[in-house]
């Protein structure tokens, strides 16, 4: 008679100790990998927002620069706690550049046409020079105070531009500034 014996063999698997110690080390290496691609597409995405800005403002500079020149005078210039506005006489009609806090947007008003030139921009100003430089001084002009119309020459101004990135303001424009002088003035 043949007996046969069971032989008590161990099958091969990981212990609850190995399979912990596998997770834990897993879970590490997962939260390294998902750590390093959410700062690369939030840099990614701070990146694309700094470009879309610096053109959006290279644009708006141009734009401005090309109208300031052309224009014959200076119209009016108002500050309030809320807008800024700079009216300038062409030829064939007034130009407006409107500033308006709350929204953060700086508008260009051509007779019947607005158009927005800058959106998201914290701050805006203009200051407003006369045509003759200050003497044994280079580029720099003074104040023009009164009569508006008939002294000023040079319009400076200055802006800076931010957006928010996940509710937090990630991006923020370098400081734009330019002098433009009016040409027919």
């Amino acid at each position: 008679m043949f007996t046969s014996r069971a032989v008590n063999r161990r099958r091969p698997a990981f212990t609850l100790v190995e399979m912990l110690v596998s997770m834990g080390a897993g879970s590490v290496v997962m939260l390294a990998v998902c750590s390093t691609f959410f700062f690369f597409a939030k840099a990614t995405i701070s990146l694309s927002n700094y470009s879309d800005l610096d053109n959006a403002s290279r644009n708006a500079l141009d734009t401005i620069t090309r109208d300031i020149r052309q224009m014959i005078q200076l119209d009016s210039y108002s500050s309030n706690a809320t807008t800024i506005r700079l009216d300038l006489l062409a030829t064939n009609g007034t130009l407006a550049l409107v500033y308006d806090r709350p929204s953060k947007r700086l508008t260009r008003v051509y007779g019947t046409q607005s158009t927005v030139l800058l959106q998201d921009c914290d701050s805006l100003n203009f200051a407003l020079f006369q045509r003759n430089p200050m003497g044994g001084t280079y580029d720099q002009y003074p104040a023009a105070t009164n009569n508006l119309a008939t002294t000023c020459k040079l319009i400076q101004m200055s802006w800076i531009c931010s957006r928010k990135i996940l509710g937090n303001t990630m991006n923020t424009e370098s400081v734009q500034t330019a002098k433009i002088v009016i040409r027919k003035q």
